[in-house]
């Protein structure tokens, strides 16, 4: 872009706001976009620019270079968006460079339409849809939890590693896989009880493939259990009567 054709860009600039257009400021806008040509597209870019209202409604809009480079680049870029090469017959490398290009070109600028023959494949939903979709909450297959306690516990579920504890149904408790184990009892808040730091001892033998023990392996166990106790306390009584009593020890008083 020239000076002079910076000039004619900023008197299309100033139409909107007021601005006072000069050498110094048309010299400096081409040098600022020296790369950028004055076409219909920088004159569209200008018009997208003020037509569109600014997010701080006090703001005063006001153009730059970049925001015509930035603008140009966009309104080439749709017109690329379902861009499909028409090859030739046996062409080189350097040819495929070529022609590709020139096709581009032909296309961003709208000299040539861009070809309808054949549908262009779609990679799903446009990229705006999705941000508007996810500003609003969206996260994808998942509905929005309605509380603290439903969002921690989708968040859990997602994060789940099939191998760990919470890959399974807490035997203890019944927490649910891919939920924390509870404590015993509950509250209004809390139906089910406050979650477990850590989950139980039964849950983590049963992720590890540890089988629990029969009723009458843990009878078993319990009565071992008693007996050592037994055991212990005996031992503790036994020594207890080996302690001689204390003598006592009257000694005159010698004057």
């Amino acid at each position: 872009m020239t000076p002079s054709e910076a000039a004619q860009l900023l008197g299309h600039c100033a139409a909107f706001d007021n601005r006072t257009v000069g050498k110094v400021d048309a010299r400096a806008w081409a040098a600022a976009l020296h790369d950028v040509p004055f076409d219909d597209d920088a004159v569209a870019a200008v018009a997208a620019f003020y037509g569109t209202p600014p997010k701080d409604p006090s703001q005063r809009l006001w153009i730059q270079p970049h925001n015509v480079r930035t603008g140009r680049s966009r309104i080439r870029s749709v017109r690329l968006e379902n861009f499909q090469y028409e090859p030739i017959a046996d062409e080189t490398p350097a040819e495929f460079l070529a022609r590709y290009q020139g096709q581009i070109q032909a296309v961003a600028s709208g000299r040539v339409s861009s070809p309808s023959g054949r549908l262009a494949l779609e990679g799903g939903p446009p990229k705006k849809f999705m941000e508007e979709l996810e500003a609003r909450g969206w996260e994808g297959n998942r509905t929005v939890p309605n509380s603290d306690e439903e969002a921690t516990a989708a968040e859990l579920i997602d994060t789940v590693r099939r191998v760990g504890p919470l890959g399974i149904q807490c035997p203890a408790c019944g927490a649910a896989m891919g939920s924390p184990c509870k404590t015993p009892g509950g509250s209004e808040k809390r139906p089910l009880g406050k979650p477990r730091p850590k989950p139980h001892s039964a849950r983590l033998r049963a992720a590890e493939g540890v089988p629990e023990a029969t009723e009458a392996e843990r009878e078993a166990q319990a009565d071992r259990i008693r007996q050592m106790s037994a055991a212990h306390l005996a031992r503790q009584k036994a020594d207890a009567e080996d302690i001689p009593d204390a003598v006592i020890v009257d000694e005159e008083v010698v004057s």
